[in-house]
């Protein structure tokens, strides 16, 4: 699976998809480093380092990707 990373948006918290793609934001006061890890239907795992960070929050967005 090759994924695009871009910026996204620090709000809503958790995964939430537009019907174009998936924004992630998690908030961490101590994390060091956050990878997103995204599983295909054969169980495949790609990871993307989140380094956008807004007020402890750790955010991208995926652009093709949706539920399941």
């Amino acid at each position: 699976m090759s994924c695009t990373l871009w910026p996204g948006k620090p709000y809503p918290l958790g995964a939430f998809w537009d019907g174009k793609g998936a924004n992630f934001a998690l908030f961490s006061e101590n994390a060091t480093r956050v990878d997103l890890c995204l599983f295909n239907e054969k169980n495949k795992e790609t990871r993307l380092e989140l380094k956008e960070v807004s007020k402890f929050v750790w955010h991208g967005y995926v652009p093709g990707i949706g539920p399941g």
